[in-house]
């Protein structure tokens, strides 16, 4: 993993770490949203939108365009797709640990229904 992908890679995660940034990218998965509207159905006030907002766009996860005086946000371009297959190998590593240890307890309890039999007569 390169430099720039590990900075990529930190500034998508960081973008996605906050809840309402998630819900703004769910927002705009839905429609496209002004900064204003944006702010009130989050309960925010613009300021504080528009540092959500421009987070977001650090990261390449959102678009804004000024019109007059509305600010527009969309999705952006890029999706996350290397995010998603970075974080599909740890899934699949994590998986495989848990089929083993599963493996484990199941063969600790068959020896512990063992021992215990034998322990009875």
């Amino acid at each position: 993993m390169g430099q720039y992908t590990r900075a990529h890679f930190d500034a998508s995660f960081a973008a996605l770490s906050d809840v309402t940034r998630r819900g703004v990218l769910e927002q705009l998965g839905r429609a496209d949203a002004s900064i204003t509207d944006l702010a009130e159905k989050f309960h925010m006030t613009l300021t504080g939108m528009k540092k959500h907002v421009g987070v977001l766009e650090q990261a390449g996860l959102v678009t804004t365009e000024k019109v007059g005086r509305v600010r527009t946000c969309r999705l952006g371009l890029r999706g996350l797709q290397e995010e998603a297959e970075w974080i599909e190998r740890y899934r699949q590593l994590w998986s495989a640990r848990f089929d083993e240890l599963d493996k484990v307890v199941e063969k600790l309890k068959r020896k512990e229904r063992v021992d215990g039999r034998k322990k009875r007569k």
